[in-house]
Order: structure tokens, then sequence, then C-alpha cells
């Protein structure tokens, strides 16, 4: 069985600014702002949501199969897709474009000013979901909109269940899309921030989605996470990190734990405590594709944390 991963790849270029934004922005100059900040620490890493779940996915040794739309500047990616074993051939390059782009500066108290350059994103819409073989569940994360719309179609179409992830796409959608989405998915997966966002833009509560749904996901960072279904509220504990370096993918990586658990029929009280140690082990890395364990690692891992076997 196999995943079909639609969403995006991207650069993520991540920066440091030893100081604080609220120092050299002056609240009563922002309707003429010109700021410029020194940036000496910069890292340059492999993102984009389908990049990420993928890579998660294939750490937990299963064969996710990334769908997304990339510019010329691709061949470091292209090279540690290779080097990670990941299924290349739907990606697609799109002459003339660059690929994703994220540029994010964070300052002392851990503010972020982030610019994002969609790029080849917004041709997603060029692949189509029947490309792809032996694919038996499918997600559709963050990427372009009409990329999003017509993936999420297609799968409906053929009968392929899947997960609506909208993430920071969100704000792409009006009332009747998101509804669209809701009756298309099997499934629907956002942090707390998105939830009242879908909740405010449809008007319907948690359990009135999960209703429409198999099951609904809120994320709820260091809180854990709830699980609706049409049934009942499951709450999954959240896990104790050895450290916080970097919650930057930590979402995806729960996703990723999530695919897992419904690739391989496991009840949803398994499922959540894998997407949930997954997200943890995420956030003990800086950057959102360094780290890595074997399944015996991940295993023994789970055991420590939950005190039973997977």
């Amino acid at each position: 069985m196999s995943a079909l991963i639609c969403g995006s790849y991207a650069y993520d270029n991540i920066m440091v600014f030893h100081d604080k934004f609220k120092n050299h922005i002056l609240p009563d100059k922002v309707h003429m702002l010109n700021v410029s900040f020194l940036v000496p620490t910069m890292r340059k890493e492999f993102g984009g949501c389908a990049g990420n779940i993928a890579y998660n996915l294939k750490l937990l040794n299963e064969d996710p199969i990334p769908m997304a739309t990339v510019g010329t500047d691709f061949g470091a990616y292209a090279e540690w897709l290779v080097k990670c074993n990941v299924n290349p051939y739907h990606i697609k390059q799109i002459e003339g474009t660059y690929t994703g782009q994220a540029f994010i500066t964070t300052d002392m108290d851990d503010n972020q000013i982030t610019a994002f350059h969609p790029g080849a994103m917004n041709m997603s819409h060029e692949n189509q979901v029947a490309d792809a073989t032996g694919v038996t569940i499918g997600i559709v994360s963050p990427d372009g909109r009409d990329g999003m719309i017509q993936h999420a179609a297609q799968f409906a179409e053929a009968n392929i269940p899947f997960i609506f992830d909208p993430g920071q796409g969100m704000p792409m959608f009006d009332k009747n899309d998101l509804l669209t989405f809701i009756d298309q998915a099997t499934w629907i997966t956002l942090n707390d921030y998105e939830a009242e966002l879908l909740q405010d833009r449809t008007g319907l509560s948690p359990h009135e989605i999960a209703e429409r749904v198999e099951a609904l996901i809120i994320t709820l960072g260091g809180q854990g996470s709830h699980i609706y279904t049409n049934k009942n509220r499951l709450d999954i504990p959240p896990v104790v990190t050895k450290t916080i370096s970097d919650p930057t993918g930590c979402g995806d990586a729960y996703r990723a734990g999530l695919l897992y658990g419904l690739l391989n029929d496991m009840d949803w009280e398994t499922t959540g405590r894998i997407a949930s140690l997954m997200g943890a082990i995420k956030i003990e890395t800086h950057g959102t594709q360094n780290h890595s364990f074997t399944t015996d690692e991940f295993d023994a891992r789970f055991r420590e944390v939950y005190g039973r076997e997977i």
C-alpha cells in the first residue's frame, strides 16, 4: 500500500537576527517602513509540506509517493531524495520557475518575519492523481490553490480516501470551497488556529465537522491533540521532549504518523500516539529533515513514552 502526498517542496532559508525587531521598528513609522536586519547566522534546509511528510513517512519504513511541482533549482533537493530513497517520479519540474522558497528571519524574542515565494507551486494543477499507480490513501497538503482543489476532487472521484490538510493555505479558500473539501475528504487535520478559522468560515463546530468525515484531528502544540470521530473525542497526550530545538515541521511529522496508522489499519488511540511521538522527535532537531531513527529505535521510544507496544 502506498500514500500519495500532494503538496509543496520548498527550500527554507532560516536566518537569525541577533537583536529584537522592536528595537528597530518604530510603531509610528510603520506606514513608511524601510528597515534592514544584519543576519550573520543562516541555514538553508530542505522543506515543503509534501517533502517533510514524505521524509517522515519513509523513516517509518513506508513507501510514500510525493506529488509536487518544482523549479529548475531543484537539483540539490533531488540529490537528497535519492539519498533518502524517496520516490521522485511524480515531482514535476516547471521550466522558468524557482522551487518554492521560504525566507524566515527570527529575532532574539523568537518573533519571525517570513516571506514566501511559491514559484512552481502555482503550477501544481499540472499533476494528476491518476498519474500515480498503486495508491491506497492520499493527503492534500498546502500547495497551489488550483492544485489543491483539483487533487481533492480527483481523490474523491477515484474513491481513494484522503486527508485534507489545508495548513497555511486556508486563506485561499472561501466558505463554499471549504465545505466542498469537507464533503470530499475522509479525514481532516488542522492545528488549533486553523481549526478556529475553519469553524469561523464554515459555521460548523468540531463535532459537526466530524459528523461529515471519519475523523477530525486538531493538534494543540505542547498540549497534545484531539481526535474527533462521529462518536466521541479522543485526547492524545503530548510527548515530553528531551529538548526543544526547532518546532518547524512538527506538524508535517505528525501527519506522517497519521498516514502510517491509517495505512496499517491501526486504531485512533495508537495512531494519535504515533503521530504525537513523530512530532516530538522532530522538535528535538533543527531543520525539518535532519532527524533520523531506525524502526527498533522508534519502537523502543514508543514503549518508553507510553508503556506499551505499538
